[in-house]
């Protein structure tokens, strides 16, 4: 039995990259034996096994063979005369089918290490077109290793590209999609993830939405970037920089869908987007299992992102309407969240990157004079049904005192 350190952990420690886990290959060996050592078998569709002291994962080597459409459509062979060589050969990318035997001696066979030092993203082998998850895994290494100057290799964009006129991307099922694409939202260089499924063609089958908004075009006058596809990449820039939410990202990337629907005779003015972008928003939640906090954020920037752009004009009436439908005075967090999405957006805009954005701190300052009205005494002063329309009146009250002041 030969045991193999694979995968990205040896991949980061060529790149200098830290890395938090390790994954280990077993040559030679059978279930049985693994068991007889003390590993307890975790793997459903292969045999993947924690090892009895580290909990790490060892997994034995295995070749596959397609016989289906999609993820699941495989044929895996685990005997113990599986090679390594056998075993990297399945693996997607150059940079990450290379091994290190016990002795710390590379295994490289299909030049990982060469492609490291070129910075190109490679596929292994033409079995790559048989795993359409390859492609969310190729955009997603893109985006993380983007500020190493990596690329994507011109044979494997166009594999790619030709997977996708195969339909092998329609077979890709919805948890898998959603979870490459929350990791990418949660990663670095979010614009790169979205930016290769587009060139590939896949972002048209998998986020047709976001596809929809490239060549778009929107009044120059607000939007000097023009095309709306390339407003949302510079917003998702700008969430990045601003915030680690996953809910905050998930918004930037979606807050202008109503603008891919805009009526032609509309153009470039998109009157009613957030309503149209709220739709939206609801149908790409309800096929892909996006967590529910991240589809409530992103419908209340879709809906009010315009009305916490002009904030500074708005009547206290409408301020308080919308203090009231972003619930921020029983979820000031996720209030906070809004305004710093809010901020993305108007930030996100050619040559704009780095304007000021008064109306946030407005905003905090509307919800902190209304949030200090007392409730409590409201309440002991009037009768039960006229609560609601008392509190409504004294908060503002307190935000027209505040816009007076301000």
């Amino acid at each position: 039995m030969q045991v193999y350190l694979v995968g990205g952990a040896v991949r980061d420690e060529l790149l200098g990259v830290r890395h938090n886990e390790r994954d280990w290959c077993v040559v030679g060996a059978t279930p049985d034996e693994l068991i007889a050592l003390g590993y307890r078998q975790v793997g459903k569709d292969f045999p993947v096994f924690l090892h009895p002291e580290t909990g790490e994962e060892y997994a034995l080597a295995r070749t596959e063979r397609k016989t289906a459409p999609g993820y699941h459509g495989f044929s895996i062979d685990c005997s113990a005369d599986v090679s390594i060589e056998d075993d990297l050969l399945r693996r997607d990318l150059t940079i990450n089918a290379m091994a290190k035997d016990a002795r710390g001696k590379l295994v490289d066979p299909y030049n990982g290490l060469r492609d490291i030092e070129q910075r190109l993203l490679r596929h292994v082998s033409d079995a790559f077109a048989e795993d359409p998850v390859r492609i969310l895994r190729v955009a997603k290494f893109a985006a993380r290793f983007r500020s190493l100057d990596f690329t994507i290799a011109p044979e494997t964009m166009d594999l790619m590209r030709q997977m996708v006129r195969n339909g092998e991307v329609d077979a890709l099922v919805p948890d898998r999609v959603w979870k490459e694409t929350e990791t990418a939202l949660r990663g670095r260089s979010i614009r790169t993830y979205i930016e290769v499924l587009r060139e590939c063609g896949a972002l048209g089958v998998l986020l047709p939405e976001v596809d929809a908004l490239f060549g778009v075009p929107q009044p120059e006058i607000w939007h000097p970037e023009i095309d709306t596809g390339l407003h949302v990449l510079m917003v998702l820039d700008q969430a990045e920089a601003m915030s680690n939410d996953l809910e905050v990202r998930f918004a930037a990337l979606t807050h202008d869908l109503g603008k891919g629907v805009t009526p032609q005779a509309q153009l470039p003015s998109h009157p009613g987007h957030e309503i149209r972008g709220c739709k939206l928003i609801r149908d790409l939640a309800a096929r892909l299992p996006v967590p529910k906090t991240s589809r409530d954020l992103a419908l209340l920037v879709a809906e009010f992102h315009t009305h916490c752009h002009r904030a500074l004009e708005l009547r206290p009436e409408t301020i308080l309407k919308v203090l009231e439908k972003t619930d921020a005075f029983r979820r000031p967090d996720r209030f906070e969240q809004f305004l710093v999405s809010c901020e993305a957006d108007a930030r996100g805009r050619g040559g704009l990157e780095n304007r000021r954005y008064p109306q946030a701190d407005f905003l905090r300052g509307a919800h902190a004079a209304a949030a200090a009205v007392d409730a409590g005494a409201i309440a002991a002063s009037s009768e039960a049904r006229q609560i609601p329309a008392a509190l409504r009146h004294a908060r503002r009250m307190a935000i027209a005192e505040y816009c007076r002041s301000d």
